[in-house]
């Protein structure tokens, strides 16, 4: 090891500290995310109508479908990024930043235009009443206009993460929540615009965060900011950003549509069942905060590996990122197996719901632990940048889910469509490990 490492000018020990250094600011920064969802019904509820509460529901969550199918910009600007950093090649890091910026205008663009000529049919699909949807094709129409700022914000955090800048990236995220939670309370309670409050503070938020994240860009390539132009639009160089973007929004879209098929499973069971499982799925979306940080870390070191052609860093970043997730897993799971009920309680005061939430409760509990594998190596294949196996795999787990919950659903009932999601967890974070060997030969050869 002495060897390579003096052969190779890039190479570097990976340690717990290292791994905690990014994990820890990024969990606490994902956590402020929640918040903001939390005071825009809040404040909205202050105006005590329903119709608003409902449109301010489905008009974030359009947006968030939206703007999630392009977070392909976050995760292949990061892979891109830390193997540019391993590798020592500081104009392809400036590149890779350029690149997505100017994607992520683009789409941004794009999505303002084509955005009002999908917005009534995505509202009749919700099945709202005529008020939630007025209400929400007003927020939606709005909100739009942030699109531009929401992409590049992807973009930014992306190249911050790759570079190892978390706390960077927590202050950012956390700067962007804070003034979105100040200015729609103020834009809906002080100026008492309504829904459209809301939509102008995320504008506003967004807008500044990436005022700011350019900021931070500029402060950090101060004088050696140039490209060469061949550099820039290198065409072998912007194919493959382009070919990786393409498997990771391949990726997104089956997941995607792997959770809104459970939430509609869940839906055509009861009411009950429904307003049950999408209690628990937020114990899930607690953990994924947290396996979140883990899996920036992986992404960050093992791309950084991946540039500098340095296996030991490699390896080493795959086994403490697993022992860290691991624990993390487990320890979220044994909270959520303990504390279940008084968060059940807290987050309804339905009798019926809570019940029906307590029987079904181990299996939220048990989601973490599940799906560790799964966030940890997705952050591994990330950051290597080997889109086209997370795609397959993806595909293949979405498939699985699908015949699980065929099957176990009519004999098991809502415990066969958990059993299903967990399959899905397993399966992915399992196929994974399992084609890890065969790619770190191919990578590390």
């Amino acid at each position: 090891m002495e060897l390579e490492a003096a052969n190779n000018k890039q190479a570097f020990h990976v340690t717990h500290r290292m791994v905690l250094a990014i994990a820890i600011p990024m969990t606490l920064g994902l956590i402020t995310v929640p918040l903001v969802g939390i005071v825009d019904m809040a404040v909205i509820g202050q105006l005590g109508s329903a119709p608003l509460m409902g449109g301010i529901a489905i008009g974030s969550s359009l947006f968030d479908i939206v703007a999630s199918s392009f977070y392909f910009l976050r995760m292949g600007t990061t892979g891109l990024t830390a193997q540019a950093l391993g590798s020592g090649d500081v104009i392809s890091q400036r590149a890779v930043a350029y690149r997505a910026l100017m994607i992520a205008l683009l789409f941004g663009l794009l999505t303002i235009l084509i955005g009002p000529l999908v917005t009534p049919w995505a509202l009749t699909a919700m099945g709202g009443s005529g008020e939630v949807n007025e209400a929400a094709r007003i927020y939606l129409l709005i909100r739009l206009y942030a699109m531009p700022f929401s992409l590049a914000n992807f973009a930014i955090f992306g190249w911050l993460f790759g570079l190892g800048k978390s706390r960077h990236g927590m202050l950012l995220l956390m700067l962007q929540n804070s003034v979105n939670v100040v200015l729609t309370v103020w834009f809906v309670l002080g100026l008492d615009l309504g829904v459209a409050g809301a939509a102008f503070g995320s504008i506003a938020a967004e807008a500044v965060a990436a005022l700011v994240g350019l900021g931070m860009m500029a402060h950090h390539l101060r004088r050696d900011w140039r490209v060469p132009l061949p550099r820039l639009f290198h065409r072998e160089a912007f194919g493959r950003f382009m070919a990786l973007n393409s498997d990771i929004f391949v990726r997104s879209m089956v997941l995607i549509f792997t959770f809104t098929l459970f939430t509609a499973l869940s839906a055509r069971q009861t009411d009950a069942i429904l307003a049950a499982n999408e209690l628990l799925m937020k114990f899930f979306l607690f953990g994924v905060f947290f396996l979140d940080g883990i899996a920036t870390a992986a992404e960050q070191l093992g791309g950084r590996a991946i540039g500098a052609h340095y296996r030991p860093a490699f390896e080493r970043t795959v086994r403490l990122t697993l022992v860290w997730g691991m624990g993390m897993g487990l320890i979220l799971s044994l909270i959520m197996l303990l504390l279940g009920p008084t968060f059940i309680d807290a987050l309804t005061t339905a009798p019926h719901v809570r019940e029906l939430a307590r029987n079904y409760l181990v299996w939220a509990a048990l989601t973490p632990f599940v799906a560790t594998f799964a966030f940890q190596l997705d952050g591994i294949y990330v950051g290597a940048t080997w889109s086209s196996t997370m795609r397959n795999v993806s595909i293949l787990a979405t498939s699985l889910f699908f015949i699980a919950q065929y099957l176990a659903m009519p004999l098991l009932g809502n415990h066969g469509l958990w059993l299903a999601l967990m399959c899905f967890l397993a399966v992915r974070g399992i196929s994974l490990g399992l084609m890890l060997p065969r790619r770190m030969a191919r990578a590390f050869n």
